[in-house]
């Protein structure tokens, strides 16, 4: 058997050797991502859980409480005006 021909059939076996490494690898990132989702989708239904059972009832307060800072926030412009005067007319 010639150098080149030995050469040629190690560069075969190579490649051969690369592709079955590469085809375990994408096996186990497959698993990987499976077993992922599995965990997202138990963690959403989970989620949804909390949100149904602790959240929505929350919302009528929480609401509630953003239109007071709503409120608050409308008078703090006018505040800051008045303050302004205020240190203006203090002396220095």
């Amino acid at each position: 058997m010639s150098s080149t021909h030995a050469l040629v059939i190690l560069s075969v076996v190579l490649a051969a050797v690369v592709i079955v490494v590469l085809a375990v690898a994408l096996l186990q990132v497959r698993r990987g991502l499976e077993s992922i989702s599995e965990r997202l989708a138990a963690l959403g239904s989970a989620l949804d859980g909390v949100e149904s059972g602790h959240l929505r009832p929350l919302e009528p307060a929480v609401r509630a409480i953003n239109a007071q800072f709503d409120v608050i926030l409308s008078a703090l412009p006018g505040i800051a005006k008045k303050a302004a005067i205020v240190a203006e007319r203090r002396p220095r």
